[in-house]
């Protein structure tokens, strides 16, 4: 980057990395954080050690808070101990072929069968223990042998962990699952016609659905050192919806409208298919790999007797980072939390919104001028039975102090003032998603 040249978005303003790792003990509480919630709240997000050239590729930094008996014990920010980071390894070798040990691990973190996961999807898994260190990558005793998304769907039903991985070389596309205690029992195959982006996908009681939207790879644009995606208007869009106890023979291949979706809200079963809710983009990165266009929340019906989708809006404002009470994932559901933004992304964002998709009506903690929440984390209430019984947990950026609070609000009135608020020792900056880690 030229001197006089102007930063790009992702690295200025509260986009910007942060310098120091920070720990803190026994911060201090304004109002009063349940007695109940007893783990780790952790969040991960790109903070590149050197300029990088997109939102998207900066270094994995993992932002956590340490509740218990209504205290915040701790707050600390760890780097993901990466071979990228500390070696400058490269996820594609001399050689031209991918090794997944290399990775930024930016994207999420997770928790599994008593394991943390900062996890990318270009890449293995990093595990982390619960103070934040880096233990290294995983691969599951050799069995992973793909990448692994950044967004897998626990199962509530069973316990299992169900995943996938896409590569921009065969195979393009592998469906793969744990069981409850953590070992890789499945990989599968899915014939898909090239590198699309993948980034996510969606999971009901009988299936598993995958979207093979037009957001492709670009061997052109990645041999220029620039971001490698983008938008194709010849690729096409559909869903692909395999039945859980299925394989690749078994997908049934739906078209649609061309979009392109990160994050889908829940899914589930009906007597003819599968209905998906999902944060819907018109189009992305037709002006550039920094054009965010608004995305909003759709519904997909899906029908396999008739071998069609039907396609409506569920809502007209501008949302990324949807959530639910994981309790009801891949199961009919009927509150759902997003990120309210101006159409671009975390820079706007202004509230937290929940929707009550049984009546159609909405409620937004607006946090006021200069205040950005990221993605809101659902954790059930002690012995909670309605689905709305618990509390979302955020970060929130606050520009007037140039600082950070950890936020909880009360998910059944999440337009009250908040339960709780703890200022930060640390700016955090905007990032991407995270959990609630409770064992």
């Amino acid at each position: 980057m030229a001197p006089d040249a102007p930063r790009p978005f992702h690295l200025r303003d509260n986009f910007a990395p942060v310098e120091r790792e920070v720990s803190a003990v026994d911060l201090p509480i304004q109002g009063a954080i349940p007695r109940h919630l007893r783990g780790l709240y952790l969040r991960n997000g790109p903070n590149p050690r050197q300029p990088s050239n997109h939102w998207f590729a900066g270094d994995g930094m993992v932002h956590g808070v340490r509740l218990e008996n209504g205290r915040c014990a701790w707050y600390r920010n760890r780097w993901v101990q990466t071979r990228a980071l500390t070696e400058g390894a490269s996820l594609v070798t001399p050689e031209g072929t991918v090794d997944h040990t290399v990775g930024v691990a930016n994207t999420n973190v997770i928790g599994h069968a008593g394991r943390i996961f900062a996890l990318v999807e270009s890449s293995f898994p990093t595990e982390l223990d619960r103070e934040l260190a880096t233990r290294g990558v995983c691969d599951f005793d050799g069995r992973l042998r793909t990448a692994m998304t950044a967004h897998p769907k626990l199962c509530p039903r069973t316990g299992e962990l169900h995943f996938f991985g896409y590569g921009f070389l065969p195979p393009w596309l592998t469906y793969h699952r744990l069981d409850a205690q953590g070992r890789l029992v499945r990989s599968e195959e899915i014939t898909v016609p090239g590198p699309a982006m993948i980034h996510d996908f969606a999971l009901t009681d009988r299936h598993v659905v995958f979207m093979d939207l037009p957001i492709v790879f670009s061997f052109e644009r990645a041999m220029g050192g620039t971001f490698p995606f983008e938008w194709s208007d010849t690729h096409g869009a559909r869903l692909g919806v395999m039945p859980r106890d299925g394989g690749n023979a078994d997908v049934r291949w739906l078209a649609i409208e061309p979009c392109y979706v990160f994050h889908p809200m829940n899914a589930h079963d009906t007597d003819t298919g599968v209905v998906l809710d999902v944060v819907r983009y018109h189009e992305l990165w037709r002006g550039g790999p920094d054009s965010f266009t608004p995305a909003r929340l759709h519904r997909w019906t899906i029908d396999l007797d008739a071998g069609s989708v039907k396609e409506r809006p569920l809502d007209d404002r501008p949302i990324e980072f949807p959530r639910i009470d994981e309790r009801r994932t891949a199961a009919t559901y009927r509150f759902g939390y997003a990120v309210a933004n101006q159409g671009d992304v975390s820079r706007n964002a202004t509230a937290i919104v929940k929707y009550d998709l049984d009546c159609g009506t909405t409620v937004a903690h607006e946090f006021g001028s200069g205040r950005h929440p990221g993605e809101a984390v659902f954790v059930p209430n002690d012995g909670a039975r309605a689905e709305d019984d618990g509390v979302l947990l955020c970060f929130v950026y606050d520009a007037a102090r140039d600082g950070s609070d950890f936020v909880v609000l009360d998910a059944r009135a999440p337009a009250d003032p908040p339960l709780a608020t703890v200022p930060l020792p640390q700016r955090v900056p905007f990032g991407f998603h995270g959990n609630w880690v409770g064992f």
